[in-house]
């Protein structure tokens, strides 16, 4: 990205000025389209070195929220078409992307990589008094680890509270009587999550620390982060090709035949998570891995989404919608069966550029999700915090929610 290119993302990151009648216009025209279907097509707790990772078997899946967020946009007069800091015809939801990417060239390293992160499945409790929706296997793990071999390295984990996911589910499940144990259909079989959290647990339950630890990053020197180009194109060859995402997700794994645009769209966005999450690669290879990913076929900006925090923050996410189907195969009750769509997104801090989640996200209701709407959560992996620091962080004490 050249000076001039700077300039202007790092311009969207300015307080912008008042819309004009004539944007805000434009972009409640793009979102009637939307809703009346002319939508135009957008161009455990443990030891886990891997940054991010999903159970085994989750489907990958949001309707396309663009006219939406472009309404935000406009409302907010963020990147407004016809200001000097974007284009006419600029995707505004991919610029807000690639200035999030231009804060991270401006972010500090330090001695110590760690990342606190929250993994977490969403329920349907189906009660006499409404039905809502909660949070349970929870967990969240924190690890940090040396950049240099020797400085050591460690991992913490514990059980989170099963709890309501959204304040109307809250407000549902105070109605039904404030239960503090959710007793769900999990897989094949029924599980009880409670409203109680456990204490941290270490890999190392002595001291906490491996000592020796350190140096090596989702099996790989060190020094291999540090000195990968910055260039976009590079780094997608590198790491978002169809069967290098894949393989970087599953080391060892042998190639097969050529992954789809849309097999290819989400295993790079987990690869991009996973590299983020879990790597002291430098700022601007961090940014121009977001650069990557937000120019990789089959992934589309969707402008603004909340996380399962309730953080709100510029999201990228699979173009294609993936159908979900369950069966009574194993047994599980008929309000579980039927199908649903879904997509893969991942939301960025807009002020730092990290990454805030990986989430699947229902894009048209049905089945087990019928009673839920289109960006109903149901799977992710939260970034609670991550970064540098020059001394050996701790996990928090506090409760995340």
């Amino acid at each position: 990205m050249n000076m001039n290119e700077m300039d202007r993302v790092r311009g969207l990151l300015r307080e912008p000025p008042p819309p004009s009648a004539e944007t805000a216009a434009k972009a409640l025209a793009l979102l009637e389209d939307e809703m009346a279907g002319r939508r135009p097509t957008a161009p455990r707790a443990g030891r886990r070195r891997f940054g991010f990772g999903w159970p085994a078997g989750l489907g990958l899946g949001l309707v396309a929220a663009g006219a939406a967020a472009a309404v935000a946009v406009a409302l907010t007069g963020q990147g407004t078409p016809g200001s000097p800091d974007a284009p006419a015809g600029a995707d505004l939801n991919k610029q807000a992307v690639l200035a999030a990417a231009a804060k991270v060239e401006l972010t500090p390293t330090g001695k110590y990589w760690y990342t606190d992160r929250i993994d977490g499945q969403s329920y349907i409790i189906r009660a006499k008094t409404g039905t809502y929706a909660i949070v349970g296997a929870t967990t969240e793990s924190f690890n940090w680890t040396g950049v240099k071999k020797g400085t050591g390295e460690a991992y913490y984990g514990r059980d989170l509270p099963a709890r309501p996911l959204t304040a109307r589910d809250e407000a549902l499940w105070k109605k039904a009587g404030s239960p503090s144990k959710f007793r769900v259909w999990s897989n094949d079989h029924y599980s009880t999550y409670t409203a109680e959290a456990t204490k941290w647990r270490s890999d190392v339950p002595e001291v906490g620390i491996d000592p020796e630890g350190g140096g090596e990053f989702l099996g790989e020197p060190a020094e291999e982060w540090q000195n990968l180009p910055t260039d976009p194109a590079k780094l997608a060859e590198k790491f978002l090709s169809g069967e290098e995402a894949s393989r970087g997700l599953n080391p060892g794994a042998k190639s097969g035949r050529r992954p789809t645009e849309a097999q290819t769209a989400s295993a790079g966005i987990w690869r991009t998570s996973s590299i983020l999450g879990g790597t002291p690669v430098p700022p601007k290879v961090r940014a121009g891995l977001m650069r990557a990913l937000a120019s990789l076929p089959g992934v589309q900006a969707i402008g603004r989404v909340a996380d399962p925090m309730g953080r709100e923050g510029v999201a990228l996410a699979t173009a294609a919608e993936r159908t979900a189907t369950i069966t009574g195969e194993y047994g599980g009750p008929k309000a579980e069966r039927g199908s649903y769509g879904h997509r893969l997104v991942i939301v960025f801090d807009e002020k730092t550029g990290g990454v805030l989640s990986v989430q699947d996200t229902l894009t048209k209701p049905g089945g087990r999700y019928a009673e839920m709407k289109p960006g109903f959560i149901i799977n992710y992996v939260a970034v609670r915090s991550s970064g540098w620091t020059d001394t050996k962080p701790k996990p928090p004490a506090e409760l995340p929610f």
